[in-house]
């Protein structure tokens, strides 16, 4: 009798375990005080390297400002796609796009997420 009250209590214990196991390994349980590394991937681009990009650029001249770009598409290489992107544990916590369009070798039109900015705009108007 004694031996069949433990047996079942064991069997309930490991029932618990197993349902309590299942239960964490399926959540978004996080542990407290973990640290998550923060990873940048892409073409690291902001305000400042924006301003300086001018249209009527070579080539050249715009991948020494902004590096090679991510994605340079074999089917259509007067465009130039520059993505960047901030990544802390499973969130993404900043996306930032940028497109330039060529004609031959100079630049004539920048698509992006960041406005540009009043001074660049003026002074890439006045030329």
């Amino acid at each position: 009798m004694l031996a069949n009250i433990i047996r079942k209590r064991l069997f309930a214990l490991a029932l618990l375990t197993l349902f309590t196991g299942s239960i964490v390994a399926c959540s978004s349980f996080e542990f407290p005080g973990v640290y998550r590394v923060e990873v940048e991937q892409g073409n690291v681009f902001d305000q400042e390297t924006i301003d300086k990009l001018e249209l009527g650029m070579t080539r050249s001249q715009v991948r020494f400002v902004l590096g090679t770009p991510l994605i340079q598409d074999p089917f259509n290489p007067d465009r130039w796609d520059y993505t960047y992107q901030v990544q802390v544990g499973a969130e993404v916590s900043d996306i930032k796009r940028m497109v330039l369009y060529f004609s031959g070798d100079e630049l004539i039109k920048i698509d992006q997420d960041l406005p540009i900015s009043e001074d660049a705009s003026e002074s890439t108007a006045s030329r």
